[in-house]
């Protein structure tokens, strides 16, 4: 029930039938880069959080999208069958039915939430933030409880097996141990290792935790005394996905670079090195619940799945894929302009979009805030802006936070004035309405 997130991130079809093992698998239709992966251990349900906000739960490689969160989907895990608790870029968490798709939403971090995992009574929820603290959330009812004891941004979490213990680790480098049952919730450091650490994922018993830092460290040690087992540092960095299939005894990591690395924990060699992602990195990782899959997602709008078994034999995923619609060097600058700042996010298409934020179809004339059927801020509701020429031009001229303060629109300027003058006039162009 471990959740994995940097940072994607959907919600689909719950039914009883596991994706087809075996064969190279392609999950498609997020509006965006997807961050976070889970499976349900029971059903084999694959989970995924994107930069389009959305969550979901895949079948036959069909989604349905469950929407709540108002910022990217960073960390996802399942607490049973029907429940699935999200945590985004909003700071917020989402406590899922996934048959009702009814919701629950919990605050109270000031930063994102970049992991979460579910205790083993599955009556706690512990989510890992930026704001520098632990969350601890009842499941059933009652208010949160927060943990301080790190210096910078906490990245992941982890309940031990008994439920007694919670292991986090944070970029200040450090891992720690808490007692957080305990009024006091005392902490111990069991490992710093100077570099920012980003994930953690502890062995069966709890007799060794393995983690993956910024330095591109994967490194296993003994959670009794700190002492290293095993090393499987590489030139890659830095390791931002990690996860442990235990009955098979594999432990696989994914890195900046779009590699994954599958090991054997029985003997601590690498089984499989494999370059996965051709545009990388591996944001998350997970097994299917045989071991025989991995799933993993990265910057591609495309979750992929692997035979664990025939890993090495398939060229890198996204090979024919482009982050622009064609190369860089056959765009006029302002579509350039346009596929830089802007497409991440927006569709230039009619709506319905699955992109993050609205399309921009029919966008000159338009009354900022008015696309049917969106989720804008509050600032935008009720705006007076009308999107124009100029109106655009000082958009990426201040920056969003400056032009419309308190949008969610991510901070980015164009300081060229022809730069901006050239996306100006391709927009005009782009998303012109059509006659039928």
């Amino acid at each position: 029930m471990r959740a994995l997130g940097i940072g994607l991130w959907v919600l689909g079809l719950l039914a009883t039938e596991p994706l087809a093992a075996a064969e190279f698998t392609t999950l498609k239709g997020h509006g965006g880069p997807v961050m976070a992966l889970a499976v349900q251990p029971s059903t084999g349900q694959v989970a995924s959080g994107s930069f389009d906000n959305s969550v979901g739960l895949w079948q036959d490689r069909v989604p349905r999208w469950l929407e709540g969160h108002s910022a990217a989907v960073s960390s996802l895990a399942f607490l049973d069958a029907e429940r699935l608790v999200s945590g985004g870029d909003d700071f917020a968490l989402m406590l899922w039915n996934t048959q009702s798709g009814d919701s629950t939403r919990l605050e109270g971090h000031r930063g994102k939430i970049a992991a979460l995992d579910v205790s083993p009574d599955g009556h706690w929820i512990a989510s890992a933030s930026w704001d520098g603290s632990i969350g601890l959330w009842p499941v059933k009812s009652g208010a949160p409880r927060f943990l301080k004891g790190h210096h910078a941004a906490v990245t992941d979490v982890a309940f031990a097996a008994g439920g007694g213990l919670l292991y986090s680790s944070s970029a200040d480098g450090t891992l720690r141990e808490w007692n957080w049952q305990d009024a006091q919730a005392t902490s111990r450091v069991l490992a710093d290792q100077g570099f920012g650490i980003n994930r953690i994922v502890l062995g069966p018993m709890d007799r060794w935790l393995a983690y993956g830092a910024v330095d591109g460290a994967t490194r296993v040690i003994d959670t009794a005394t700190g002492a290293e087992i095993a090393d499987f540092s590489l030139e890659r960095r830095p390791i931002l996905a990690l996860v442990h299939h235990a009955a098979t005894g594999q432990l696989a990591a994914g890195d900046g670079h779009g590699y994954i690395v599958v090991i054997d924990t029985e003997g601590w060699r690498i089984r499989r090195d494999f370059h996965a992602m051709s545009n990388g990195p591996v944001w998350a990782l997970a097994f299917s619940p045989d071991g025989q899959m991995i799933y993993a997602c990265g910057l591609s709008e495309v979750i992929y799945g692997w035979p664990v078994e025939l890993l090495g034999t398939y060229d890198p995923a996204g090979d024919a894929e482009q982050s622009f619609l064609r190369p860089p060097q056959e765009m006029e600058n302002g579509e350039r302009q346009f596929m830089r700042k802007c497409s991440i996010c927006h569709a230039l298409t009619p709506p319905p979009s699955r992109k993050a934020g609205p399309t921009l179809y029919g966008l000159f004339g338009r009354r900022a805030g008015s696309v049917a059927g969106y989720a804008y801020s509050p600032t935008l509701v009720g705006t007076d802006i009308i999107w124009s020429d100029e109106t655009i031009d000082a958009l990426f001229d201040l920056g969003p936070d400056h032009f419309i303060p308190g949008s969610k629109m991510p901070m980015q300027r164009i300081t060229a004035a022809q730069d901006r003058q050239d996306m100006v006039d391709y927009l005009r162009r782009a998303t012109a309405k059509k006659e039928n």
